[in-house]
């Protein structure tokens, strides 16, 4: 039985099965070195890991003060502190603090205990805020929230500015990645090898750890001399992780 030709094959048709397993070897001739060769960039990678870390003087102090009140009744608790809360944010905004917010409302019952036997006695109003000055203007407003009715200095930490911050930020991911190639060329040369390309990139992280808060008191203590605050440094941390072939 003879096998028609294709329509506008030059080949006859009982040869074209002849040249068909032909062509599918050549092509596995070419694809599979290339395969093998991906194989090989994946499988002979070293990942190594850099860190680094500037240090920034802080210029801002992070405050959190707040007014507490008690009294028989919840209203009237209630109503004392909102109206102390609302002078000191007032005299806060006329200091042009940043990043004023309330951080913290809370209304509680007081409680006595008799024979033990439990019941409420009275009524104690929590309000908190928190913001950021500059350090140096810090020790002074700190005095002055107390005579606008502040009772209550929960903390205050210090941190560099937004701007700084990014600065720094973008300095430590150089260095962490100057970090991972100067480890990577220690190990190819004590092995004898040599790098070929960077095959992935991870940045981890980069990153200002929260600042610690300080200075927990009672306003009343503090409020006839003027409060010493003091700022200091901050640290900005960055890792990054290369994967380099070989």
């Amino acid at each position: 039985m003879t096998r028609a030709a294709l329509p506008g094959s030059q080949f006859p048709s009982g040869n074209l099965w002849k040249i068909l397993p032909l062509a599918l070897l050549i092509c596995a001739a070419f694809v599979l070195p290339a395969l093998a060769q991906e194989k090989d960039k994946l499988w002979r990678t070293l990942s190594v890991s850099g860190r680094g870390v500037e240090t920034i003087p802080t210029t801002l102090a992070q405050v959190s003060l707040g007014v507490e009140i008690q009294g028989k009744t919840a209203q009237e608790v209630q109503q004392e502190a909102a109206r102390r809360s609302s002078a000191v944010v007032a005299f806060l905004k006329s200091q042009n603090v940043e990043k004023l917010q309330t951080t913290g409302i809370r209304l509680n019952p007081v409680y006595s205990y008799t024979n033990n036997v439990q019941r409420i006695t009275g009524y104690g109003a929590n309000n908190t805020v928190s913001f950021r000055i500059p350090t140096e203007k810090a020790g002074t407003l700190l005095d002055d929230a107390v005579k606008a009715g502040a009772t209550e200095i929960n903390g205050i930490s210090f941190v560099a500015n937004d701007e700084a911050i990014a600065s720094a930020q973008k300095q430590a991911l150089k260095e962490a990645t100057q970090d991972a190639q100067q480890q990577a060329d220690a190990v190819f040369s004590a092995l004898g090898f040599k790098s070929k390309e960077i095959v992935s990139i991870q940045v981890n992280n980069a990153s200002a750890p929260p600042p610690p808060m300080f200075l927990r008191a009672e306003a009343a203590k503090v409020a006839d001399t003027s409060t010493p605050v003091i700022g200091g440094e901050q640290q900005v941390e960055a890792s990054v992780t290369l994967q380099i072939s070989y």
